[in-house]
């Protein structure tokens, strides 16, 4: 069994788990009996996580988002698709990393599917620009998506970036252009959309393959124009108080989808995605599902139409004016 990454505020669950170890180690090695001993432990355990995972912070939200050991895009690709084959390259500069994409089925369904790829190990987070997206990964999607439209088949993109890669290389070949460009495409493209914020959504960098008629967002990410750190440094001079900036900037899954920019919720395991990457696919497919049959059946007209009303919805209010 692979050792856990616990996070700070699981400190109390590590300890625990740290005893359910040492006493299934005593029992492998003696002729003593103490499993119900150990039982006892894991319900605790598990108790535990729960308690802790019901009452989470912003920024403690924002640390799962970021767990290392959270499933990322290829993961859902293996364990909710079918027949995938990647496709590379965006025809101008080079094949991105960042981005992975290809033809598959969902459910028997033919479809393109693509999202962002941090990497598991520190060689290929560094082959993968830990999922900073530089232009020719985006216009390496926005490829792809016109494939899918061009063959008529539905998209599903998973977002999972703390943001747009912001070096001079990625400038100099037009960053800026490259992400209006898969927005602007991406309002009018005359198929399905169905986007899952599966991790960390940062800024442009996750609204690039994310212009959609469904948006699903897993119990633990982030959703965001910018990071708490950044936003600290903008506001108080110092990341320090990346905190305080989680707290006010409402970046996480249920203050979103009050404001109705997400459409799910999707439930993740008791202690996060990480804890249980199987169970994790098997509730987001079950989303991905329902999301898909509300939009498979419209209509080309009624899908654009929707899509940029739910556009033009964002950040619009009522102006109630006082009585005199």
């Amino acid at each position: 069994m692979p050792k856990r990454t616990f996070l700070d505020f699981e400190q109390p669950i590590a300890d625990l788990e740290s005893k359910i170890e040492e006493l299934r180690y005593v029992q492998t090695e003696s002729a003593v009996d103490i499993s119900a001993e150990i039982d006892q432990l894991g319900k605790k355990s598990l108790q535990l996580t729960k308690d802790i995972y019901g009452v989470l912070s912003p920024w403690q939200i924002t640390k799962i988002a970021r767990h290392a050991e959270r499933p990322y895009t290829l993961d859902y690709v293996n364990e909710i698709f079918t027949d995938f084959v990647e496709m590379h390259g965006d025809r101008h500069f080079s094949d991105d990393l960042s981005i992975v994409g290809g033809l598959a089925r969902f459910n028997g369904h033919a479809c393109m599917v693509l999202g962002h790829q941090k990497g598991r190990d520190t060689k290929e987070r560094a082959l993968r620009n830990f999922g900073m997206t530089k232009p020719e990964g985006y216009r390496k999607a926005l490829r792809l998506m016109k494939t899918a439209e061009k063959f008529k088949l539905p998209v599903f993109t998973f977002v999972d970036t703390p943001g747009a890669y912001p070096g001079i290389d990625a400038e100099e070949r037009g960053q800026s252009e490259a992400i209006g460009r898969n927005i602007f495409e991406m309002a009018q493209l005359e198929v399905p959309i169905i986007t899952t914020i599966i991790g960390e959504g940062g800024s442009g960098g996750a609204l690039a393959i994310a212009v959609a008629d469904q948006v699903l967002m897993l119990q633990y990410s982030i959703y965001s124009v910018i990071s708490p750190e950044g936003c600290a440094s903008i506001l108080w001079k110092t990341s320090d108080r990346a905190q305080d900036a989680a707290d006010a900037l409402g970046i996480t899954a249920h203050r979103l989808k009050a404001l109705g920019l997400i459409d799910k919720i999707v439930n993740e395991p008791v202690g996060g995605a990480h804890r249980d990457h199987k169970q994790m696919a098997a509730f987001l497919k079950r989303g991905l599902n329902d999301a898909f049959r509300q939009v498979s059946d419209l209509k080309v007209k009624e899908l654009t139409d929707r899509r940029y009303e739910r556009l033009q919805s964002y950040g619009r209010f009522n102006d109630t004016k006082a009585e005199k």
